[in-house]
């Protein structure tokens, strides 16, 4: 069975520009996309431990009779074949679809909800934050503009989730031949901490590999050194769940993350559980 990506257009240039991040993706990747045009205002999804609906924002349903061929024209040009568009057969109210989860990945933008006038880099809105809490897939957060990514780079802090994100890594160095850097802030423990979790998850033979460099910083502030980051890398980064209530926090290195780089995430949340 294919690999699938989730991807709720938005018939606008910002829209534009994410599609073109998924297609990319894809193509990278060779997976398919599945491309939700909303008709509705808002949409469900019913995850494992939580119910997640969507309010979107009064964009996504501009322009419906170009919607489908504008988004078509964007898979065209990255040489795929024609996507899949999703048609919801459930309902749980007569304007209220319920959108299936078994994807691998789903791609959104910072906000689904919220005007994207006025969204910029530093902030994740709180539907986007549930989606990545109760997901069993990971997240793509694509940027502002379209830019194709040409290494992987993976941040790794020792916890079981960073260990998801270090072996999706492994697995999309794989998939694509793309040169793979790996990032670790020392913080309170030591290299020695993470070449021990390393070893205790039997990933040393992946490290050897796939990775390029494990930059391993003992000094400095973290922000300073995500200066070291490649401009044109797909960063992968596991999200920890906190405050469901209100807001999804992501936890200090994450936020951080998010809030200072450009480039496009792939975030990895607690319930993620490897399809690949």
């Amino acid at each position: 069975m294919d690999l699938q990506l989730l991807h709720i257009f938005r018939n606008t240039p910002l829209g534009r520009e994410l599609m073109l991040q998924s297609a990319y993706f894809c193509r990278i990747l060779k997976i398919l996309p599945v491309i939700y045009v909303p008709q509705y205002m808002k949409f469900l999804m019913y995850f494992e431990n939580d119910v997640v609906q969507v309010d979107l924002d009064g964009s996504y349903l501009r322009s419906p009779s170009t919607a489908r061929d504008h988004a078509a024209e964007i898979i065209r040009q990255q040489g795929l074949a024609e996507p899949k568009f999703l048609e919801p057969k459930n309902f749980t109210a007569s304007t209220l679809p319920d959108l299936p989860i078994n994807f691998d990945f789903m791609c959104c933008p910072r906000t689904i909800s919220d005007l994207s006038s006025k969204i910029g880099l530093g902030y994740i809105g709180p539907r986007v934050r549930r989606i990545i809490h109760s997901a069993r897939f990971p997240v793509l957060i694509g940027c502002s503009v379209y830019k194709p990514w040409q290494s992987i780079t993976v941040f790794f802090g020792g916890s079981a989730n960073a260990v998801k994100a270090l072996r999706l890594g492994f697995r999309l160095a794989r998939l694509t031949g793309f040169p793979l850097d790996v990032f670790t802030q020392e913080g309170r423990r030591d290299r020695k901490y993470y070449e021990d979790v390393i070893e205790k998850e039997n990933l040393g033979p992946e490290m050897d590999r796939y990775a390029r460099q494990w930059r391993v910083y003992d000094s400095g502030e973290f922000i300073d050194n995500l200066y070291d980051v490649p401009h044109d890398a797909l960063v992968i980064a596991g999200a920890y769940g906190h405050g469901v209530i209100k807001e999804v926090l992501f936890g200090s290195t994450l936020e951080k993350i998010q809030t200072q780089l450009p480039n496009t995430l792939l975030i990895v949340g607690p319930n993620y559980r490897a399809a690949m």
